[in-house]
């Protein structure tokens, strides 16, 4: 098949140009806004080039913060975000491998109760669930931002579908070889996963990163907050008076490490969309 060149290919590429233009020019200003003076933001024009106050405002965001340091909300984001991603991944890839290849009664029907608990988020279930956590004094804790999410039918539906794939005569093989479930489990079907795995991860991680409302509700000590809630946190209300420079340069701060996942595991995380869609 040969391509054809034209005057549609460079209106296509004129398009995605125009495109990443719009949603990196705010991007862009964030960063600049976070290098310079207090006074260069609120009096206009605002510049749209960078300063020379990166380090200084970088530096007060790290540190400073309304209840916590930045960089300690950073490492509860990361952590939350960590946990929530592997606990799915674990919890969904054992799930799906028991409803494939182990035979017992109701094995259709856990599924799809499993399945159903996608119209049951955490903001529907949310009293129970803190109830739940509190009573295991869980509170203020990484185990209570964590495991209230780490459960996915989506990630437990992914895998069965991968799983139904491969071919019968693999799991046959591998017990005429004296393979026991589990050794089969880690040494065929976990390689095999791998590009699935790196591309929920990637989305998991983000999911995980963002999440506003749980942290919010379970946290009450300033040093177990999120780097989201801190971001909430610092803009002003009433006639408070705001450092924009250390907002901007948490906002961005905050970006950086779903950006790392993302590039990092890019080319896992391709082949893995288009391998699940096969």
């Amino acid at each position: 098949m040969v391509e054809k060149r034209g005057t549609g290919l460079w209106l296509t590429h004129l398009g995605l140009i125009v495109g990443i233009a719009f949603i990196f020019f705010p991007i862009w200003l964030a960063f600049v806004a976070s290098t310079v003076e207090q006074h260069d933001i609120v009096r206009p024009p605002m510049p749209l080039l960078p300063g020379d106050k990166f380090f200084e405002n970088y530096a007060r965001a790290l540190t400073s913060g309304i209840n916590a340091p930045v960089a300690t909300m950073l490492w509860n984001s990361l952590v939350m975000a960590m946990g929530i991603a592997l606990g799915k991944i674990a919890i969904s890839l054992l799930s799906a491998f028991a409803i494939v290849y182990f035979r017992f009664p109701g094995r259709q029907l856990f599924f799809w109760l499993i399945f159903l608990t996608l119209m049951l988020p955490v903001e529907v279930r949310i009293v129970p669930t803190y109830e739940v956590i509190a009573n295991f004094g869980m509170l203020n804790s990484y185990q209570g931002l964590i495991l209230p999410l780490i459960a996915s039918a989506t990630a437990t539906f992914l895998f069965r579908q991968f799983f139904m794939t491969v071919p019968d005569e693999l799991a046959e093989a591998a017990r005429v070889d004296g393979a026991k479930p589990m050794r089969f489990f880690f040494d065929i079907l976990l390689p095999m996963s791998r590009t699935n795995i790196a591309a929920l991860f990637v989305i998991l991680f983000i999911y995980g990163w963002n999440q506003y409302l749980w942290p919010l509700l379970i946290t009450t000590e300033p040093e177990m907050n999120t780097i989201v809630m801190g971001i909430k946190q610092m803009f002003p209300s009433g006639d408070d008076f705001a450092h924009w420079p250390t907002i901007m340069a948490t906002s961005i701060l905050a970006m950086v490490p779903p950006v790392i996942v993302v590039i990092g595991m890019q080319k896992l995380f391709i082949r893995g969309l288009v391998e699940s869609e096969k």
